[in-house]
């Protein structure tokens, strides 16, 4: 792995979680320019500066706006022909479908065009495959079954890039086919109407990041532009508020979990306000059993609402999550809802069991590999994307966690580091011949692979991968944006932290250390975390409350209760976040790690 020239930060070269902590690489003039330009703290230039951000840069990343970042949708290849193809099934009234996927991306790209639909006065058929019976993207017998219910046009969300035996044979039947997606792409394009993807090796770059529910949303500005043209509204048939559903756009995309930056920014900005309007009655139930009682923000996307979206399509209905986000009926939406935090809870239960027997596997990875692959027969194939983003932590490396079948085929779901394409190294595996079929993008992928080509897999994604991981520096490396006086950690520069989110992939939650703090309060709150009150090093001055999560179990627990007892100081690293309780405001620093001082 890569080794640090520049000095640890406040000396920490192996932290209770063994990593070792950095400063984030920062132009310091640079930094206090922009901070003296948005008129926040000096550390915050910090943050902003650690990010890329420069001075012409800065107005678009405080105030994100869709009238300044939205592309024109005919920029897209392929997109004028679809939104051709769409139009006129509408005018004249002909049976479209949408091919949809089982996660959050695929389930908001569908409720989108659903809503659209109905929203101009039409029906969509909307068809959500079946995780194990059926697996990811479009299929023969589900298009043909489409076909004989007189569908002539099926839109593909979020899936269709790489289907091209199923989309030959629905080009065969004569049911055509348009593809909104995002995945990696090929050379060669499946047979279809249209593709749709901004990352078609033809494509002008730019727009690579969005997710299936980015291109979604574009295209339904381009359907809607072109009914437009053709005289389809009127007063008694108005134009749809197509802005009044980027509260799913903002859903998707989070949970997707892309870049939040530049396009994506400002819908996710856009959306998170439509969202605290809870006018979508199946989000706002969905809040709800979710226990979120303040304004949502990616957050709570991204580790509340996105995982009860997705447990229907992993242990549960596949339609759950598509069906709550499209309904209009309050009484429907809270039965759907309750629904899917029951089967969210089922998930988390046998995501527990998997976790612990793919951590079992762990040890037998070598530390020098540069992929962390674990492989056992038995594990359910609904779970193994989030064990293999737990995975990922633990080992800091790409991971793979693969679900092993009685009949030689194991179902593999991937998550990768900042730094490393994990999609494109699936897409050329599938190219080598190594697997059945896999796809993906850079953070996230999926594939199918024979069991018996399995350690042909691991030696190949290994190598493929082993100059990325040393580059980005994977080995155990915590980066952060500047230290923070316990007093310092208030309302206020919470409040002014807000102004730089939302918070996510391309643009990390602002990490602080506190220096020397010192313990003073620290017990176990629920099964696996930890509660603390901290004040600085002379134990005078403010306090604060913090929290380690899923803490008690690792290093990190333990060492804050010894320091309770011991009143040894500790440097302590983490975010510093605005908690909402009974109506009040209060800071929170939440635990990530912590050292010994040197």
């Amino acid at each position: 792995m890569q080794v640090e020239s520049a000095p640890a930060f406040l000396g920490v070269t192996q932290s209770i979680g063994g990593r070792r902590w950095r400063l984030r690489n920062t132009d310091e003039r640079l930094a206090l320019a922009l901070a003296q330009q948005a008129g926040l703290p000096e550390v915050l230039g910090r943050v902003l500066a650690g990010r890329g951000i420069g001075l012409d840069g800065l107005e678009d990343h405080l105030n994100p706006s869709l009238r300044r970042l939205l592309p024109d949708p005919s920029r897209f290849r392929d997109m004028d022909a679809a939104a051709e193809r769409l139009a006129q099934a509408i005018v004249k009234d002909e049976r479209v479908a949408v091919f949809g996927d089982y996660d959050v991306d695929g389930a908001t790209s569908t409720a989108l065009l659903s809503r659209f639909f109905h929203g101009i006065g039409r029906d969509l058929r909307v068809y959500i495959p079946d995780r194990l019976k059926e697996g990811y993207g479009p299929n023969a017998p589900a298009l043909r079954q489409l076909a004989r219910e007189g569908v002539k046009v099926v839109i593909t969300v979020d899936c269709g890039t790489l289907a091209f035996a199923p989309l030959e044979d629905a080009a065969a039947i004569g049911l055509e086919v348009i593809v909104a997606d995002h995945h990696l792409a090929e050379p060669e394009l499946p047979k279809a109407v249209a593709v749709v993807n901004p990352n078609r090796l033809d494509e002008t770059p730019g727009f690579g990041q969005l997710a299936a529910v980015g291109v979604t949303f574009l295209m339904v500005v381009a359907v809607n532009r072109r009914l437009r043209a053709m005289g389809y509204y009127s007063k008694d048939n108005p134009e749809p508020d197509l802005l009044g559903w980027l509260d799913l756009v903002a859903l998707g995309t989070v949970c997707d979990v892309v870049p939040l930056t530049g396009l994506n920014r400002a819908l996710v900005s856009q959306g998170l306000k439509i969202l605290r309007g809870r006018g979508n009655v199946g989000m706002a139930a969905l809040a709800d059993v979710a226990g979120v009682s303040e304004p949502p923000g990616a957050y709570h996307l991204g580790f509340l609402l996105g995982p009860r979206v997705n447990a229907g399509g992993r242990v549960g209905q596949a339609d759950l999550g598509t069906r709550l986000l499209s309904t209009n009926d309050a009484r429907l939406a809270q039965q759907i809802a309750g629904e899917l935090d029951r089967y969210n809870r089922e998930r988390q239960d046998i995501e527990a069991g998997v976790l612990l027997e793919a951590m079992q596997e762990l040890e037998h990875v070598p530390d020098s590999a540069a992929l962390a692959l674990v492989a056992r027969k038995g594990w359910h194939p609904g779970v193994i994307g989030i064990v293999a983003a737990r995975v990922r932590e633990a080992s800091g490396r790409p991971s793979f966690v693969i679900a092993l079948d009685e009949n030689g085929i194991g179902k593999g779901s991937g998550r990768s580091i900042p730094g490393v394409d994990l999609g494109a190294a699936v897409v050329a595996a599938n190219q080598a011949g190594l697997l059945v079929n896999g796809g993906g993008h850079a953070m996230a992928a999926g594939l199918t692979v024979e069991t018996a080509k399995l350690n042909e897999l691991k030696a190949f994604l290994n190598a493929r991968l082993d100059a990325a991981v040393q580059a980005a520096g994977a080995s155990a490396s915590m980066g952060f944006d500047g230290a923070l006086g316990v007093g310092g950690a208030n309302a206020d520069l919470c409040d002014k932290l807000e102004q730089l989110g939302p918070y996510g992939s391309g643009n990390p939650e602002p990490r602080f250390a506190l220096a020397g703090a010192r313990v003073i309060t620290a017990d176990v709150v629920g099964e696996k975390h930890v509660r603390c009150m901290i004040t600085s090093g002379d134990g005078s001055g403010p306090r604060l409350a913090a929290i380690a999560f899923r803490s008690v179990e690792a290093d990190l627990g333990p060492a804050l209760m010894q320091a309770r007892q011991t009143g040894a100081p500790l440097h302590i690293g983490g975010h510093l976040r605005t908690n909402h309780w009974r109506g009040e405001k209060r800071v929170q620093f939440v635990l990530e790690d912590a050292a010994q001082p040197g």
